[in-house]
């Protein structure tokens, strides 16, 4: 904000030659005493006028209450109440009660390193205090001006083309400072500014930012970098924290500041709304691209894509899910970010409660640091062109179905490499093999085991009865028995192909053995 002046100071009454001010005792010439404001000017003659005054101002007295012989005590108690309610100076008339200062009150001022200052010429008080007034109130009605043209001249920039970034600057130079624009999760906003952050700021104000956005409600902070005050206060309303801004000046914010930074903060928040309503609106229409796409209208979806800025990536690609429900918002918000910054490599959509995503088949990193950083699961589909999308959705969604803690990226060619058992665990077999064996399931533990030996060794043998016999070390009759037994219980004719085929997956799905396919 532009200069404004100052309160009036010691040193400037002195050097008024209307006020005929002489400095006595209490302060050197060249102390920086004298340099400080004047907050006011009174004056009084009451042993005690401190409990109607305030700290910063000049008292001027006649003394009516002083004189030669005043006891040394009582003036130098008097002396050290005012130095104890912040006074500034005391300005003592002579010519009209008395001839001179008492050297009494000079020696206590000394004492104490209160400025004593002789008012001569039977100066009018009035004029001390006038001139006081009048300076106090033209600083502020200067401040007041100054303010005001401030927030007038951010109002303009905000209707610029680029209001954003003309405020933020119009901000950059009001108050001789840096800021720094950040989004929802914590990201810069790359918004154009005359005055960069400096690079030593920008660990400490990114930390103080993403701790300002985790309590998820209005906040500020100040941190101190190197030679800067930083502020850093949240943009939007509780529950829709849309970012922050961060403002670093040479020393902290008064007011005015404070009041510009108060108006910048709520024009960017209507800025970033209007952003988030455009930004859902956009996420709507990918919503309907993807199912353009999945119907087989790929040229339609892909021209409509670049003309919304989110160009479809080149095939091959790759279909990638979501693993797992998203909660919240903040997921969401970098997945918009990472399509808006990676148009063309990667395209991001919500279908239904699913979130599906199409990357380059190359370039699925950027989106698994996005999704790592939130403990998000993902499966990918193997490569594929466009019109094969909906047969990389199933086998994105079937890899996503095979995630774990300790494996939260899953690709299709490792379930492919698992042969045709890794696709029926992943589409979800293993609960039709449960249904299909539920009675023997239901056997206690040591019968069940036997059972699941004796078919395994029997179908391995392609349905023989001497070499699994041997195998088992049986009796074949006994092997006989069994098979006719575990017939009956999962009512099955085991002589027939489709059935043995029936059994022999199901107990590969829930009895994996070394040897299997798993």
């Amino acid at each position: 904000m532009r200069e404004v002046d100052v309160p009036t100071t010691l040193r400037a009454l002195l050097a008024a030659p209307a006020f005929h001010l002489t400095l006595l005792a209490g302060a050197d010439p060249a102390s920086p005493v004298l340099d400080e404001p004047l907050l006011w000017a009174h004056n009084s003659d009451l042993l005690d006028p401190t409990p109607w005054l305030q700290p910063g101002g000049l008292l001027l007295t006649d003394g009516m209450h002083l004189s030669a012989d005043s006891d040394p005590v009582e003036v130098d108690a008097y002396v050290g109440r005012l130095v104890e309610s912040g006074t500034r100076a005391l300005g003592f008339a002579t010519g009209i009660i008395h001839d001179e200062v008492p050297a009494v009150l000079r020696e206590a001022s000394a004492r104490r390193g209160l400025p004593l200052l002789e008012v001569a010429d039977r100066t009018p008080f009035m004029s001390i205090i006038r001139h006081v007034s009048d300076v106090l109130a033209a600083e502020q009605r200067e401040r007041l001006e100054s303010s005001l043209d401030a927030q007038r001249a951010i109002a303009r920039a905000a209707l610029r083309p680029d209001g954003l970034g003309a405020i933020l600057t119009e901000l950059e130079r009001r108050l001789d400072c840096w800021v720094a624009l950040f989004d929802s999760i914590g990201n810069r906003i790359d918004v154009r500014t005359r005055i960069a952050m400096p690079a030593e700021a920008e660990v400490v104000v990114e930390d103080a930012v993403r701790a300002a956005l985790a309590r998820g409600n209005r906040s500020s902070a100040r941190v101190i970098v190197g030679t800067d005050a930083v502020t850093v206060q949240t943009v939007g309303q509780r529950g829709r924290i849309r970012g922050a801004l961060a403002v670093g000046t040479a020393a902290p914010l008064d007011a005015a500041g404070s009041d510009l930074v108060a108006s910048v903060i709520a024009l960017a928040s209507i800025a970033l709304e209007q952003s988030r309503t455009v930004e859902t609106a956009r996420r709507q229409l990918r919503s309907g691209l993807l199912e353009l796409l999945l119907a087989g209208v790929i040229d339609v979806a892909g021209r409509t894509a670049q003309r919304l800025g989110a160009r479809l990536p080149e095939a091959p690609v790759r279909v990638a899910v979501l693993g797992a429900a998203v909660e919240g918002q903040s997921l969401l918000d970098e997945l918009e970010l990472l399509a808006g910054e990676d148009a063309g490599r990667v395209f991001v959509a919500e279908r239904d409660v699913e979130v599906v995503a199409v990357v380059g088949a190359e370039d699925g990193g950027a989106l698994e640091r996005v999704l790592a950083r939130h403990a998000m699961p993902v499966g990918f589909s193997a490569p594929i062109a466009w019109d094969e999308l909906p047969r990389g959705l199933t086998e994105a969604r079937q890899a996503a179905a095979r995630t774990r803690p300790d494996q939260p990226v899953v690709r299709f060619e490792r379930l492919a490499d698992e042969g045709m058992f890794g696709v029926l665990r992943a589409s979800g077999a293993d609960s039709v093999a449960r249904r299909l064996l539920a009675p023997l399931l239901a056997l206690p533990e040591n019968e069940r085991d036997m059972y699941v030996r004796t078919a395994t060794v029997w179908l391995a043998h392609n349905g023989a009865w001497d070499p699994p016999s041997k195998e088992l070390g049986v009796h074949r009759q006994t092997l006989r028995n069994r098979v006719t037994a575990l017939e009956t219980l999962l009512g099955l004719d085991l002589g027939t192909f489709p059935a043995r085929t029936e059994l022999w997956s199901a107990l590969h799905l829930l009895f994996p053995t070394p040897s299997s396919p798993h």
